[in-house]
C-alpha cells in the first residue's frame, strides 16, 4: 500500500507539473513553468502526499480532515508565489493579515496550475468549465485580493466560454502589455 501510494503520488504530481509546464509555455512564462512546484518533491510535502494519497483530490484535504491542518500545504504555500495564500501581509493600519495584490505573472501561473489540477483530478469529467466551477465553489471562503480575484476570474470565465487557444493567446498579449508598463 505504501509503495503503491508512493509511486502513484509521484506520478500524479509529476503529471500535474508537466501539464503546468505545458500551460506556462503556452502562456509565455516558460521559466516559471520549469520551476513550478519543485517543493512538492521535498520531504515535508512528499511524505505527507504519499501518506494521504487518494488520487481523486489533493492529499492535503485528507491531511486536514485527520489532523486539522496540512503541514505539506503550510510548507507549499509559503514557497510558491503562484498561490494567492502566499500573498498576504500585515496591514500597517489594521495590524491584520490581509491579501496583497499578486503580480500578473504569478496570477497567470496560478491559472495554469488550476487548469492542470482540474485536468489531473477531473480526468474524463474535465471540460473547459471545470476550473471555474471549482473556483466558484470555494469563492465565499477565499481571502484573495480583489484585483487578483478579478484577473483569475476573468481568465477562468474566458476559458469556460472561449476555450484554451483563445485564453492562452489573450494571456500572452496581457503579459506583453504588462511588461510595457
Amino acid at each position: 500500500m505504501l509503495l503503491r501510494n508512493l509511486i502513484k503520488h509521484f506520478i500524479t504530481i509529476t503529471n500535474h507539473r508537466h501539464k503546468v509546464i505545458y500551460h506556462c509555455f503556452k502562456s509565455g512564462i516558460i521559466w516559471q513553468g520549469l520551476f513550478h512546484d519543485l517543493s512538492k518533491y521535498s520531504p515535508t510535502e512528499f511524505i505527507e502526499g504519499v501518506k494521504y494519497y487518494q488520487g481523486t483530490r489533493s492529499p492535503n484535504e485528507a491531511a486536514r480532515e485527520k489532523n486539522g491542518y496540512s503541514l505539506a500545504w503550510i510548507h507549499h504555500k509559503g514557497r510558491n508565489k503562484h498561490h494567492f495564500e502566499y500573498w498576504t501581509d500585515y496591514n500597517k493600519e489594521t495590524h491584520q493579515l490581509e491579501p496583497v495584490k499578486m503580480p500578473l505573472k504569478y496570477v497567470v501561473e496560478m491559472f495554469c496550475d488550476r487548469v492542470a489540477a482540474s485536468k489531473i483530478y477531473g480526468k474524463e469529467n474535465y471540460n473547459d468549465s471545470y476550473a471555474l466551477n471549482y473556483y466558484n465553489n470555494k469563492k465565499k471562503v477565499r481571502k484573495i485580493h480583489p484585483e487578483t480575484a478579478k484577473i483569475i476570474e476573468t481568465l477562468l470565465i474566458m476559458l469556460s466560454e472561449k476555450g484554451e487557444d483563445y485564453t492562452f493567446k489573450f494571456i500572452r498579449n496581457l503579459l506583453r502589455e504588462d511588461k510595457r508598463k
